[in-house]
Protein backbone atom coordinates (compact mmCIF):
# COMPACT_ATOMS: atom_id res chain seq x y z
CA UNK A 1 0.00 0.00 0.00
CA UNK A 2 1.58 3.56 -0.70
CA UNK A 3 2.13 5.81 1.70
CA UNK A 4 -0.67 8.81 1.83
CA UNK A 5 1.25 12.16 1.36
CA UNK A 6 -0.69 15.39 2.09
CA UNK A 7 -0.13 18.65 0.63
CA UNK A 8 -0.85 21.28 3.77
CA UNK A 9 -0.85 25.11 2.71
CA UNK A 10 -1.88 28.23 4.57
CA UNK A 11 -2.12 31.76 3.38
CA UNK A 12 -1.32 35.36 5.20
CA UNK A 13 -5.08 36.34 4.69
CA UNK A 14 -7.35 34.19 6.92
CA UNK A 15 -7.94 31.88 4.50
CA UNK A 16 -7.55 28.65 6.78
CA UNK A 17 -5.13 25.49 5.72
CA UNK A 18 -6.06 23.57 3.19
CA UNK A 19 -5.33 19.88 2.79
CA UNK A 20 -5.10 17.58 -0.18
CA UNK A 21 -3.78 14.08 -1.34
CA UNK A 22 -1.16 14.62 -3.16
CA UNK A 23 -1.51 11.94 -5.60
CA UNK A 24 -5.79 11.97 -5.95
CA UNK A 25 -6.00 15.21 -5.92
CA UNK A 26 -8.67 14.94 -3.26
CA UNK A 27 -9.52 18.06 -0.75
CA UNK A 28 -9.64 16.55 2.60
CA UNK A 29 -10.32 19.48 5.49
CA UNK A 30 -10.32 22.56 5.54
CA UNK A 31 -9.19 23.94 8.88
CA UNK A 32 -10.45 28.13 9.86
CA UNK A 33 -9.02 30.94 11.60
CA UNK A 34 -5.33 31.10 10.35
CA UNK A 35 -3.24 33.93 8.90
CA UNK A 36 0.08 32.83 9.07
CA UNK A 37 3.51 34.34 8.24
CA UNK A 38 6.19 32.96 5.93
CA UNK A 39 7.25 29.27 7.75
CA UNK A 40 5.07 29.62 10.14
CA UNK A 41 3.16 26.80 9.49
CA UNK A 42 4.27 22.77 10.72
CA UNK A 43 3.25 19.66 11.30
CA UNK A 44 4.02 18.44 14.81
CA UNK A 45 5.35 15.06 14.53
CA UNK A 46 2.22 13.66 12.51
CA UNK A 47 0.00 14.33 15.14
CA UNK A 48 -1.58 17.49 14.66
CA UNK A 49 -0.72 21.02 12.95
CA UNK A 50 0.39 24.26 14.48
CA UNK A 51 0.74 27.83 12.72
CA UNK A 52 2.14 31.08 14.07
CA UNK A 53 -0.48 34.26 13.71
CA UNK A 54 0.34 37.23 11.58
CA UNK A 55 -0.85 40.16 14.59
CA UNK A 56 -1.67 44.07 13.85
CA UNK A 57 1.37 45.87 14.07
CA UNK A 58 1.00 47.67 16.80
CA UNK A 59 0.11 44.65 18.87
CA UNK A 60 2.93 43.54 20.98
CA UNK A 61 1.98 40.08 21.40
CA UNK A 62 1.12 37.40 18.91
CA UNK A 63 -0.54 33.97 19.26
CA UNK A 64 0.29 29.93 17.94
CA UNK A 65 -2.56 27.89 17.14
CA UNK A 66 -3.53 24.28 17.33
CA UNK A 67 -5.70 21.94 15.00
CA UNK A 68 -6.17 18.61 15.48
CA UNK A 69 -6.68 15.98 11.59
CA UNK A 70 -10.49 15.86 11.92
CA UNK A 71 -11.86 19.51 13.46
CA UNK A 72 -11.93 22.52 11.52
CA UNK A 73 -11.86 24.55 14.04
CA UNK A 74 -8.77 26.11 16.27
CA UNK A 75 -8.18 23.92 19.22
CA UNK A 76 -5.72 25.31 21.73
CA UNK A 77 -4.54 28.62 21.31
CA UNK A 78 -1.32 29.87 22.88
CA UNK A 79 0.07 33.65 23.65
CA UNK A 80 3.72 34.48 23.46
CA UNK A 81 5.22 37.06 24.69
CA UNK A 82 5.64 38.09 21.89
CA UNK A 83 4.94 37.81 18.01
CA UNK A 84 6.58 34.64 16.46
CA UNK A 85 7.45 34.62 12.76
CA UNK A 86 8.52 31.87 11.79
CA UNK A 87 7.57 28.25 13.80
CA UNK A 88 9.55 24.95 13.72
CA UNK A 89 9.73 21.52 15.29
CA UNK A 90 11.44 18.40 15.61
CA UNK A 91 11.03 15.72 13.76
CA UNK A 92 9.20 13.50 16.87
CA UNK A 93 7.46 16.68 17.80
CA UNK A 94 8.83 17.16 21.44
CA UNK A 95 10.04 19.97 20.50
CA UNK A 96 8.97 23.25 19.02
CA UNK A 97 10.86 26.43 17.98
CA UNK A 98 9.85 30.09 17.49
CA UNK A 99 11.21 33.37 15.93
CA UNK A 100 10.46 36.53 17.38
CA UNK A 101 10.16 39.86 15.99
CA UNK A 102 12.92 40.94 18.27
CA UNK A 103 15.54 39.11 17.24
CA UNK A 104 14.88 36.22 20.48
CA UNK A 105 13.93 32.47 19.82
CA UNK A 106 11.96 30.47 21.78
CA UNK A 107 12.20 26.67 22.39
CA UNK A 108 9.02 24.94 23.78
CA UNK A 109 9.00 21.40 25.34
CA UNK A 110 5.77 20.03 23.15
CA UNK A 111 4.26 17.61 25.58
CA UNK A 112 3.95 20.18 28.78
CA UNK A 113 4.33 23.42 26.64
CA UNK A 114 7.14 24.77 29.00
CA UNK A 115 8.95 27.35 27.91
CA UNK A 116 12.91 25.90 27.70
CA UNK A 117 14.50 28.48 26.68
CA UNK A 118 14.46 31.76 25.25
CA UNK A 119 17.71 33.85 24.26
CA UNK A 120 18.42 36.53 21.64
CA UNK A 121 19.83 35.21 18.61
CA UNK A 122 19.50 38.84 16.21
CA UNK A 123 19.80 42.16 15.79
CA UNK A 124 16.57 42.08 13.93
CA UNK A 125 13.19 39.69 13.55
CA UNK A 126 13.89 36.35 12.87
CA UNK A 127 12.40 34.87 9.42
CA UNK A 128 13.10 31.63 9.24
CA UNK A 129 14.53 28.23 11.81
CA UNK A 130 15.13 24.79 10.42
CA UNK A 131 16.54 21.68 12.45
CA UNK A 132 19.20 19.69 10.91
CA UNK A 133 18.54 16.32 10.05
CA UNK A 134 19.92 14.87 13.10
CA UNK A 135 18.10 17.20 15.35
CA UNK A 136 21.21 18.64 17.05
CA UNK A 137 21.61 22.29 15.07
CA UNK A 138 19.12 24.54 15.04
CA UNK A 139 19.54 27.07 11.85
CA UNK A 140 18.13 31.03 11.94
CA UNK A 141 17.93 33.27 9.36
CA UNK A 142 16.77 36.98 10.10
CA UNK A 143 16.34 40.51 8.98
CA UNK A 144 19.51 41.90 9.78
CA UNK A 145 20.88 39.74 6.82
CA UNK A 146 23.00 37.02 9.29
CA UNK A 147 22.61 33.25 9.19
CA UNK A 148 23.50 31.32 12.27
CA UNK A 149 23.99 27.95 13.76
CA UNK A 150 22.76 26.44 17.21
CA UNK A 151 24.05 24.01 19.04
CA UNK A 152 21.37 22.49 21.19
CA UNK A 153 23.43 21.08 23.76
CA UNK A 154 25.17 24.89 24.33
CA UNK A 155 21.35 26.23 24.06
CA UNK A 156 21.33 24.04 27.44
CA UNK A 157 24.49 24.15 29.08
CA UNK A 158 24.98 27.28 31.12
CA UNK A 159 28.70 26.84 31.66
CA UNK A 160 29.68 25.17 28.49
CA UNK A 161 28.01 28.22 26.69
CA UNK A 162 30.07 31.13 29.20
CA UNK A 163 33.33 29.46 28.39
CA UNK A 164 32.61 29.57 24.88
CA UNK A 165 34.08 32.39 22.64
CA UNK A 166 30.04 32.99 21.68
CA UNK A 167 26.48 31.78 21.82
CA UNK A 168 26.25 29.90 18.47
CA UNK A 169 28.83 28.09 16.54
CA UNK A 170 28.66 29.74 13.54
CA UNK A 171 27.64 33.20 12.13
CA UNK A 172 27.22 33.60 8.26
CA UNK A 173 26.80 37.45 7.50
CA UNK A 174 27.66 37.51 3.90
CA UNK A 175 24.03 38.36 3.15
CA UNK A 176 23.46 42.24 2.72
CA UNK A 177 20.00 42.03 3.21
CA UNK A 178 17.37 39.46 4.42
CA UNK A 179 17.38 35.98 4.87
CA UNK A 180 14.57 34.72 2.86
CA UNK A 181 14.62 30.95 3.43
CA UNK A 182 17.53 28.47 4.75
CA UNK A 183 17.65 24.81 3.58
CA UNK A 184 20.04 22.01 5.07
CA UNK A 185 21.22 18.43 3.75
CA UNK A 186 22.06 15.14 4.83
CA UNK A 187 25.41 14.20 7.23
CA UNK A 188 24.26 16.35 10.70
CA UNK A 189 27.21 18.72 11.54
CA UNK A 190 28.95 17.64 8.45
CA UNK A 191 25.49 18.91 6.04
CA UNK A 192 25.58 21.62 3.73
CA UNK A 193 23.06 24.95 4.51
CA UNK A 194 21.82 26.66 1.79
CA UNK A 195 20.48 29.83 2.28
CA UNK A 196 18.16 32.87 0.11
CA UNK A 197 17.88 36.62 0.75
CA UNK A 198 16.68 39.30 -0.65
CA UNK A 199 19.69 40.24 -2.34
CA UNK A 200 19.12 38.12 -4.70
CA UNK A 201 21.66 35.40 -4.19
CA UNK A 202 21.24 31.92 -2.75
CA UNK A 203 24.67 30.92 -0.66
CA UNK A 204 25.51 27.45 -0.13
CA UNK A 205 27.53 27.13 3.25
CA UNK A 206 29.59 23.95 4.88
CA UNK A 207 28.52 23.10 8.16
CA UNK A 208 31.84 21.29 8.73
CA UNK A 209 34.63 24.39 7.75
CA UNK A 210 32.20 27.16 8.40
CA UNK A 211 32.63 28.52 5.37
CA UNK A 212 30.87 29.74 1.99
CA UNK A 213 31.27 27.14 -0.63
CA UNK A 214 29.16 28.84 -3.27
CA UNK A 215 27.62 31.96 -4.54
CA UNK A 216 25.01 32.02 -6.77
CA UNK A 217 23.50 35.68 -8.20
CA UNK A 218 19.91 35.18 -9.69
CA UNK A 219 17.81 37.64 -12.08
CA UNK A 220 15.03 38.14 -9.22
CA UNK A 221 14.91 38.06 -5.30
CA UNK A 222 14.74 34.45 -4.04
CA UNK A 223 11.86 33.63 -1.44
CA UNK A 224 11.74 30.33 -0.85
CA UNK A 225 14.40 27.01 -1.72
CA UNK A 226 14.04 23.30 -1.71
CA UNK A 227 17.33 21.17 -1.58
CA UNK A 228 17.14 17.97 -3.99
CA UNK A 229 17.60 15.12 -1.70
CA UNK A 230 20.94 14.08 -3.86
CA UNK A 231 22.14 17.48 -2.84
CA UNK A 232 23.42 18.11 -6.69
CA UNK A 233 20.70 20.96 -7.57
CA UNK A 234 18.80 22.69 -5.37
CA UNK A 235 15.39 24.51 -6.50
CA UNK A 236 14.68 28.54 -5.78
CA UNK A 237 11.42 30.39 -6.16
CA UNK A 238 11.96 34.30 -7.16
CA UNK A 239 9.28 36.80 -7.32
CA UNK A 240 9.67 36.83 -11.15
CA UNK A 241 7.26 33.68 -11.52
CA UNK A 242 10.16 31.26 -11.59
CA UNK A 243 11.44 28.20 -10.17
CA UNK A 244 15.33 28.51 -10.81
CA UNK A 245 17.31 25.44 -10.82
CA UNK A 246 20.67 26.02 -9.24
CA UNK A 247 24.02 23.43 -9.01
CA UNK A 248 24.94 22.38 -5.81
CA UNK A 249 27.62 19.53 -6.72
CA UNK A 250 26.12 19.11 -10.67
CA UNK A 251 28.18 20.51 -13.02
CA UNK A 252 27.09 24.28 -14.04
CA UNK A 253 27.59 25.98 -17.89
CA UNK A 254 29.61 29.17 -17.59
CA UNK A 255 27.76 30.25 -20.72
CA UNK A 256 23.74 29.55 -18.99
CA UNK A 257 21.74 32.41 -20.47
CA UNK A 258 20.60 32.76 -16.36
CA UNK A 259 23.59 32.77 -14.54
CA UNK A 260 26.39 31.27 -13.47
CA UNK A 261 25.73 27.82 -12.05
CA UNK A 262 21.86 28.60 -13.08
CA UNK A 263 20.95 25.34 -15.23
CA UNK A 264 17.30 26.00 -16.32
CA UNK A 265 14.02 27.10 -14.20
CA UNK A 266 10.22 25.77 -14.40
CA UNK A 267 8.11 28.29 -15.24
CA UNK A 268 4.05 28.75 -16.02
CA UNK A 269 4.08 33.07 -16.03
CA UNK A 270 2.41 32.61 -12.26
CA UNK A 271 2.94 35.56 -9.74
CA UNK A 272 5.73 35.82 -7.34
CA UNK A 273 6.60 31.74 -5.79
CA UNK A 274 6.48 32.22 -2.35
CA UNK A 275 6.98 28.99 -0.79
CA UNK A 276 9.00 25.45 -2.04
CA UNK A 277 8.50 21.82 -0.98
CA UNK A 278 9.51 18.23 -2.23
CA UNK A 279 8.76 15.09 -1.63
CA UNK A 280 10.58 12.62 -0.38
CA UNK A 281 12.41 10.99 -3.00
CA UNK A 282 12.46 14.18 -4.96
CA UNK A 283 10.20 13.46 -7.68
CA UNK A 284 7.51 15.95 -6.96
CA UNK A 285 8.03 19.56 -6.44
CA UNK A 286 5.05 21.69 -4.78
CA UNK A 287 4.86 25.38 -4.92
CA UNK A 288 2.81 28.10 -3.31
CA UNK A 289 2.17 31.49 -5.43
CA UNK A 290 0.86 34.81 -4.81
CA UNK A 291 -2.08 33.61 -7.21
CA UNK A 292 -3.57 31.26 -4.81
CA UNK A 293 -2.13 28.58 -6.30
CA UNK A 294 -0.27 25.44 -5.54
CA UNK A 295 1.19 23.92 -7.98
CA UNK A 296 2.81 20.09 -8.34
CA UNK A 297 5.86 19.96 -10.44
CA UNK A 298 7.67 16.35 -12.11
CA UNK A 299 10.78 17.30 -11.13
CA UNK A 300 11.85 14.60 -14.39
CA UNK A 301 10.01 16.15 -17.20
CA UNK A 302 9.64 19.78 -15.11
CA UNK A 303 5.83 19.27 -16.27
CA UNK A 304 3.04 20.68 -14.02
CA UNK A 305 1.05 17.42 -12.71
CA UNK A 306 -1.68 18.95 -10.65
CA UNK A 307 -3.14 22.63 -9.59
CA UNK A 308 -4.99 23.01 -6.31
CA UNK A 309 -6.25 26.37 -5.66
CA UNK A 310 -5.74 27.87 -2.24
CA UNK A 311 -7.65 31.20 -1.92
CA UNK A 312 -7.79 34.25 -3.68
CA UNK A 313 -4.77 35.33 -1.56
CA UNK A 314 -1.45 34.35 -1.61
CA UNK A 315 0.03 31.02 -0.50
CA UNK A 316 2.93 31.45 1.86
CA UNK A 317 3.24 27.79 3.63
CA UNK A 318 3.19 24.63 1.59
CA UNK A 319 4.15 21.49 3.89
CA UNK A 320 4.48 18.05 2.43
CA UNK A 321 3.41 15.16 5.50
CA UNK A 322 4.29 12.02 4.86
CA UNK A 323 1.97 9.88 7.06
CA UNK A 324 0.19 6.16 6.43
CA UNK A 325 -1.97 6.60 9.17
CA UNK A 326 -3.88 10.11 8.91
CA UNK A 327 -6.78 8.91 6.36
CA UNK A 328 -9.41 6.55 8.46
CA UNK A 329 -10.50 4.09 6.66
CA UNK A 330 -13.70 5.83 5.63
CA UNK A 331 -11.65 8.54 3.89
CA UNK A 332 -11.58 11.60 6.85
CA UNK A 333 -9.06 12.54 8.61
CA UNK A 334 -8.11 10.94 11.74
CA UNK A 335 -5.23 10.71 14.04
CA UNK A 336 -4.95 8.83 17.51
CA UNK A 337 -2.86 10.93 19.81
CA UNK A 338 -2.49 10.73 23.78
CA UNK A 339 -5.20 12.48 25.42
CA UNK A 340 -4.53 15.83 27.83
CA UNK A 341 -7.43 15.43 30.30
CA UNK A 342 -6.95 18.67 31.39
CA UNK A 343 -8.29 20.30 27.65
CA UNK A 344 -10.59 17.02 27.06
CA UNK A 345 -8.83 16.82 23.73
CA UNK A 346 -6.28 15.43 22.15
CA UNK A 347 -3.74 18.39 21.90
CA UNK A 348 -1.17 19.02 24.07
CA UNK A 349 -1.41 22.58 26.65
CA UNK A 350 -0.65 25.78 25.39
CA UNK A 351 2.52 26.71 25.29
CA UNK A 352 3.85 28.73 28.19
CA UNK A 353 4.35 32.51 27.56
CA UNK A 354 6.98 32.76 30.63
CA UNK A 355 9.42 30.48 31.53
CA UNK A 356 8.35 28.80 35.34
CA UNK A 357 11.49 29.01 37.49
CA UNK A 358 9.63 27.29 40.41
CA UNK A 359 9.90 24.05 38.63
CA UNK A 360 12.46 24.14 36.32
CA UNK A 361 14.40 21.20 37.69
CA UNK A 362 11.30 18.90 36.57
CA UNK A 363 12.04 19.48 33.52
CA UNK A 364 16.00 20.16 32.61
CA UNK A 365 17.66 19.24 29.83
CA UNK A 366 20.29 16.11 30.71
CA UNK A 367 23.66 17.40 29.89
CA UNK A 368 26.49 15.13 28.77
CA UNK A 369 30.21 15.46 29.21
CA UNK A 370 31.79 18.52 28.75
CA UNK A 371 33.79 18.68 25.07
CA UNK A 372 36.53 21.01 23.46
CA UNK A 373 34.84 24.26 22.35
CA UNK A 374 37.56 24.29 19.22
CA UNK A 375 35.20 21.19 18.63
CA UNK A 376 31.75 22.53 19.03
CA UNK A 377 30.13 21.45 16.16
CA UNK A 378 31.07 17.62 16.68
CA UNK A 379 30.27 18.03 20.51
CA UNK A 380 26.66 18.88 19.22
CA UNK A 381 25.75 15.62 18.61
CA UNK A 382 25.48 15.32 22.19
CA UNK A 383 22.02 17.01 22.35
CA UNK A 384 20.37 14.42 20.15
CA UNK A 385 21.29 11.90 23.15
CA UNK A 386 19.78 14.52 25.61
CA UNK A 387 16.73 14.50 23.42
CA UNK A 388 16.40 11.09 23.90
CA UNK A 389 17.16 10.90 27.62
CA UNK A 390 13.72 13.72 27.80
CA UNK A 391 11.95 10.62 26.23
CA UNK A 392 13.33 8.20 29.03
CA UNK A 393 12.64 10.40 31.69
CA UNK A 394 9.08 10.66 30.71
CA UNK A 395 8.74 7.03 30.03
CA UNK A 396 9.78 6.49 34.10
CA UNK A 397 7.07 9.12 34.94
CA UNK A 398 4.41 6.74 33.24
CA UNK A 399 3.88 9.45 30.77
CA UNK A 400 1.31 8.69 27.77
CA UNK A 401 3.31 11.10 25.66
CA UNK A 402 6.30 8.91 25.96
CA UNK A 403 4.95 6.02 24.19
CA UNK A 404 3.48 7.99 21.46
CA UNK A 405 7.07 10.27 21.12
CA UNK A 406 8.62 6.61 20.77
CA UNK A 407 6.34 4.95 18.13
CA UNK A 408 6.87 8.32 16.16
CA UNK A 409 10.55 8.20 16.70
CA UNK A 410 10.86 4.63 14.89
CA UNK A 411 8.96 5.72 12.36
CA UNK A 412 10.90 8.00 11.45
CA UNK A 413 14.18 6.20 11.96
CA UNK A 414 12.22 3.91 9.36
CA UNK A 415 11.61 6.92 7.24
CA UNK A 416 15.02 7.92 7.25
CA UNK A 417 16.79 4.39 6.25
CA UNK A 418 14.30 5.00 3.44
CA UNK A 419 15.45 7.95 2.44
CA UNK A 420 18.98 7.21 2.09
CA UNK A 421 18.41 3.97 0.03
CA UNK A 422 16.54 6.29 -2.20
CA UNK A 423 19.56 8.93 -2.23
CA UNK A 424 21.77 6.29 -2.81
CA UNK A 425 19.87 4.63 -5.88
CA UNK A 426 19.91 8.30 -7.25
CA UNK A 427 23.37 8.75 -6.69
CA UNK A 428 23.87 5.40 -8.60
CA UNK A 429 21.73 5.83 -11.17
CA UNK A 430 23.79 9.07 -11.98
CA UNK A 431 27.26 7.28 -11.72
CA UNK A 432 25.52 4.93 -14.28
CA UNK A 433 24.39 7.00 -16.94
CA UNK A 434 27.98 8.80 -16.55
CA UNK A 435 29.70 5.83 -17.40
CA UNK A 436 27.35 4.95 -20.33
CA UNK A 437 27.78 8.24 -21.93
CA UNK A 438 31.67 8.36 -21.52
CA UNK A 439 32.86 5.27 -21.91
CA UNK A 440 30.31 3.72 -24.37
CA UNK A 441 28.99 6.60 -26.28
CA UNK A 442 32.67 8.45 -26.16
CA UNK A 443 30.97 11.50 -25.45
CA UNK A 444 32.36 14.37 -23.16
CA UNK A 445 31.67 14.36 -19.45
CA UNK A 446 30.26 17.81 -19.64
CA UNK A 447 27.88 16.69 -22.59
CA UNK A 448 26.18 14.10 -20.39
CA UNK A 449 24.76 16.58 -17.29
Amino acid sequence: MTELELVIASSPTDAGIGCWDLHTGAEHLRHRSCSSPSHGLVCVGGRFLASSQLCASKSSSGSILYWSWNKPQVEVKSFPAEPINPLVCNNEGTYMAGGGASGDIYLWQVATGKLLKKWHAHYRAVTCLKFNDDQSLLISGSEDGSVRVWSLIMVFDDLLRDKARQPYEYSFSEHSLKVTDVVTGYGGANAIVVSASEDRTCKVWSLSRGKLLRNIVFPSVIDAIALDPGEDVFYAGGRDGKIYIAAVNAVADSNSNYGLHILGFLSEQSKAITCLALTTDGGLLISGSEDGMVRVWNTKDHNIARIFRHAKGPVNNIVVVRQPSLLSTSGSVSFQVPSVKRHGASLPPPLEKYANSADDNDYMAVIGPRFNHDRSVEASYISVQTLNNQILELQRQGSSAAAQMEIEKLKLDRGRSIQMIQQWEKKYQNLHQFCVTELLDGEPAGNAV
